[in-house]
């Protein structure tokens, strides 16, 4: 298959040391140890007062206030176990206490908190224990994980200022052809828009990768040889866009080879985008031609490129995301895998389907908006059901 022949050629990326506030979308390499208990003491969840639960049992419901124990203040101590003190959110528990009563359950009266009827005073109420959440050792973080705020705010707890990383690859998307013309351009009855390279880096920005330009070459070879080799020196992933078909001027293949770019694959079993193209430059650089048709080069992208760009950088891989679709129909033809695209609904219940969004061809990329990805449909020659189970590629 296509993806098992990518995956075994493509080269990982080097790791390199972030700060913080630089490493949010990258992907971790290394593991995130916890540098103390998390939290480090026993905390309070509540703003109220802290008692001791032997008092609440005894009986006592009438409390005089002994100290304030604010957040990031030391431990005060309770100095009468018929007392109490009063906590705020996030501070440690007074010693001596070991049960919070919000703010709301009691009164203010005759100089001393009176509490509310049915209140309860059970040990650990409104407490978080120390090293509840994580203890030193084990790993809060795996290395392979995508850096969001959440992940963030762990690695800060853990009191790491820097993040072992995967570098971000160096992209860049190409588009050939004569026909090509740049939106805001005057344009021919005969030419078409240059919109595959804007869908292209649209998509690959969108999934993280933030290093990424494009380029626009001609159908003109020693033109093209000259432009990818140049691309080919100074990036670790070209994408291509055109070309790569049998026609007289797709001359992407013989250009790569040429330039001593080693050819993985070409052609895959699959409707659309068949033509696709796979190879390795000689410094190890993944060269991805993709159809020119504009469903077949975004759909390519999603399905082999980004996956293939994931684990260059060691992310762990993605989990398949199986859904049914939501109206039966005759999609592709027997032998070829089909990618179909579909729009994400649901029902009353919150139970969700793909409807089917199928293009009129590879070239009605018009059909694409709205959708929300597409199905990987097996060869076939009988209608699928609806409520038959594919996985789903989001955009």
């Amino acid at each position: 298959m296509a993806q098992e022949a990518i995956e075994a050629r493509i080269a990982a990326l080097p790791a390199e040391s972030v700060p913080l506030e630089q490493a949010l979308g990258r992907t971790l390499r290394e593991d995130i140890y916890a540098e103390r208990d998390n939290p480090p003491f026993d905390r309070v969840c509540m703003d109220g007062i802290a008692i001791d639960s032997a008092a609440f049992a005894r009986g006592v419901r009438r409390y005089a206030i002994e100290s304030t124990q604010a957040a990031g203040a030391p431990a005060v101590t309770l100095a009468n176990r018929d007392n109490a003190v009063e906590v705020m959110t996030g501070a440690i528990m007074p010693r001596g206490t070991d049960c919070v009563i919000p703010l709301e359950e009691y009164d203010f009266g005759e100089g001393a908190v009176l509490l509310k009827a049915q209140v309860s005073g059970t040990p650990g109420r409104n407490v978080q224990r120390r090293g509840s959440d994580s203890a030193p050792g084990v790993a809060m973080l795996r290395a392979g994980t995508r850096l969001g705020a959440a992940e963030i705010a762990v690695a800060a707890s853990a009191g790491r200022p820097r993040l072992q990383v995967s570098r971000q690859p160096d992209l860049m998307v190409i588009s050939t052809g004569d026909e090509l013309i740049e939106p805001g351009e005057p344009i021919l009855e005969h030419q078409v828009r240059r919109s595959n390279a804007y869908a292209l880096v649209a998509a690959l920005r969108l999934h993280g990768f933030t290093q990424v330009s494009n380029d626009h070459i001609l159908d003109d070879e020693a033109l093209l040889r000259e432009r990818l080799a140049l691309h080919l020196a100074g990036q670790d992933v070209l994408v291509l866009s055109g070309g790569v078909s049998k026609g007289k001027f797709d001359l992407v293949p013989r250009a790569l080879k040429y330039l001593g770019v080693e050819e993985v694959f070409h052609q895959v079993a699959q409707r659309p985008g068949m033509p696709m193209w796979f190879g390795i430059g000689a410094q190890g650089q993944a060269v991805f031609g993709l159809p020119g048709n504009p469903v077949s080069t975004l759909i390519c992208l999603v399905r082999y490129v980004i996956p293939a760009l994931r684990q260059a950088m060691g992310a762990t891989p993605a989990t398949p995301e199986p859904i049914a679709l939501g109206a039966a129909g005759r999609f592709g033809r027997g032998g070829l895998t089909y990618f179909l695209p579909v729009a994400v609904q649901y029902d009353a219940l919150g139970q969700r389907t793909a409807l089917p969004r199928a293009p009129n061809g590879s070239g009605d990329f018009l059909a694409l908006a709205g959708t929300d990805g597409f199905l990987e449909l097996p060869p076939r020659a009988d209608a699928f059901a609806e409520g038959f189970v594919a996985d789903l590629y989001r955009w």
